[in-house]
């Protein structure tokens, strides 16, 4: 049973190179990463669940910073974590440092049974505690209940229900009692569309990149108008659908670019655009260099890590 539809699931903002993933796991839902040597800017959608981010090798600087805000800097390394319940979305860059490659593991822990966590920690109203964003942070406890998550979706074999039920709960229970603060101001949640809508839509998003953009298809996929799927959608992610649907686009072109010896025409088509020059127009725009001054720069900092 996947995260139920009341809570957020999983979406596609992650880049890199995905190495395992959870499925259909009660309250949970996890995915590792090999991540590219730069990544210059993404947008984290708004969740309302704790999202925890491990790194697994490597060493990087990350930048977070709110949309339009200063950016903060952090070293990160192996066994570091990220811990958020961001309402509003944010933006994230890094830069790996050093020879070894920079790998992640990506947590989403559901709502029901964080919230019953809460409950039993603080026997108050839930809308009154809040999960403390921490960046770059080591916890050895969390440590061990991720490392037993990240066997048992890299294991190849069906995940036990009763473990990840387990440590689901361990899991919350221990954000309860250690990351958590109590605010007198209720807020609601604003983040947007459910997690499941976003994750259907984003995943219909990426399967048909080739495909001219349809603003109609994606809000019959989410089940409602096509007004007030862009307005949620936006409120999520902080782009409007199509401007999502185009940074999609560029991060599979940068992908091509960096990881096969396609030509840029051919990765402009594979990506849905006939017309070179256009392609180029719109990559540049995006991404900053045109697409051969990336594949230029990729080459380069792969060859200085080494």
């Amino acid at each position: 049973m996947a995260l139920p539809e009341s809570t957020s699931a999983f979406d596609r903002y992650a880049s890199g190179r995905l190495i395992a993933a959870s499925n259909g796991w009660k309250d949970l839902l996890v995915r590792i990463y090999s991540e590219y040597p730069v990544r210059k800017s993404i947008i984290v959608p708004g969740v309302a669940e704790p999202f925890i981010v491990r790194v697994l090798s490597g060493t990087a600087v990350v930048e977070e910073r709110e949309l339009g805000g200063p950016w903060l800097r952090t070293r990160v390394e192996t066994g570091d974590f990220f811990l958020t319940a961001s309402q509003s979305p944010y933006e994230l860059r890094w830069r790996s440092i050093g020879p070894e490659p920079f790998g992640t593991m990506h947590l989403y822990l559901g709502l029901p049974v964080f919230a019953r966590a809460i409950e039993e920690v603080f026997e108050e109203n839930v809308g009154t505690i809040h999960l403390r964003d921490v960046s770059g942070f080591k916890d050895t406890f969390l440590a061990a209940l991720l490392e037993g998550l990240r066997g048992e979706v890299s294991s190849g074999r069906p995940a036990s229900p009763l473990f990840v039920e387990g440590v689901a709960q361990a899991l919350a229970v221990h954000l309860a009692r250690n990351y958590t603060k109590l605010s007198r101001d209720v807020r609601e949640y604003k983040g947007g569309l459910p997690g499941f809508k976003l994750r259907k839509t984003t995943e219909l998003m990426a399967a048909h990149l080739e495909e001219e953009f349809s603003l109609s298809r994606l809000a019959r996929e989410a089940d409602m108008s096509e007004f007030h799927f862009s307005r949620l959608f936006k409120r999520t992610t902080g782009l409007t659908p199509s401007q999502y649907f185009i940074q999609l686009r560029m991060e599979k072109a940068r992908r091509l670019l960096t990881e096969t010896n396609k030509s840029v025409i051919e990765i402009g088509l594979d990506v849905g655009y006939t017309s070179p020059s256009h392609f180029a127009q719109i990559f540049r725009r995006e991404v900053g260099v045109p697409p051969s001054g990336y594949r230029s720069f990729s080459l380069e900092a792969r060859m200085n890590s080494r």
